[in-house]
């Protein structure tokens, strides 16, 4: 049975979290980071949160942000490793196909992404939120076995579909949500590596 490999985007083959990584760099972050931490803490749902994160963001340039992105550091043996077996990675993110496409160019795999409506090289409207389950159904619908990498509560469901489903700790420690349905943590690049590889 053929082994496909889904990652979540940041802080897992990214070493930012892009919607912050896109406000420093503009310079608006004070919003985004109250936002942020009011959707760690789980008195704001995520869906609510990215809407109105990507409304702010919405008032910069598409092609700032994509080029800006597609810039990004990112870690060295998950590329590696993605490069190797492009036939068998995927990446997803609830981050914008307009901001991200440069990124994902460059990693040269597939990337499930959020949809929205553009004007004057501006994010007018969402118009489609990527919901991470649905592409390991995409998958597991191919008969494939399904590894989901991830880290934030809005993968819960798609690690909870996935056969094999690994928590990361690169950047930041995986919520309880995420740990209590994880069947590995890995909390440095080194270890992820070895284990995707363990996997193939």
């Amino acid at each position: 049975m053929m082994t496909e490999f889904i990652f979540d985007l940041d802080a897992i083959i990214a070493r930012e979290t892009i919607l912050p990584y896109i406000c420093t760099h503009q310079h608006m972050s004070q919003d985004i980071d109250e936002l942020s931490k009011q959707t760690l803490l789980g008195n704001i749902p995520f869906i609510e949160s990215f809407i109105k994160r990507v409304h702010i963001l919405g008032q910069c340039p598409i092609n700032e942000i994509s080029d800006l992105l597609s810039q990004m550091e990112v870690y060295a043996k998950i590329y590696q490793f993605i490069q190797e077996h492009q036939e068998n990675c995927v990446v997803v993110t609830e981050n914008l196909k307009c901001w991200t496409d440069k990124l994902a160019q460059r990693l040269g795999c597939q990337c499930f992404c959020s949809e929205c409506e553009c004007e004057n090289n501006h994010v007018k409207k969402l118009t489609k939120i990527l919901h991470k389950e649905d592409v390991v159904g995409i998958y597991r619908a191919q008969n494939k076995k399904v590894v989901f990498i991830g880290d934030e509560i809005n993968a819960v469901e798609a690690m909870r579909l996935a056969d094999i489903s690994i928590a990361t700790g690169l950047k930041y420690m995986p919520s309880n949500s995420v740990l209590s349905i994880a069947d590995y943590l890995v909390i440095n690049e080194e270890a992820l590596w070895r284990l995707l590889n363990q996997l193939l």
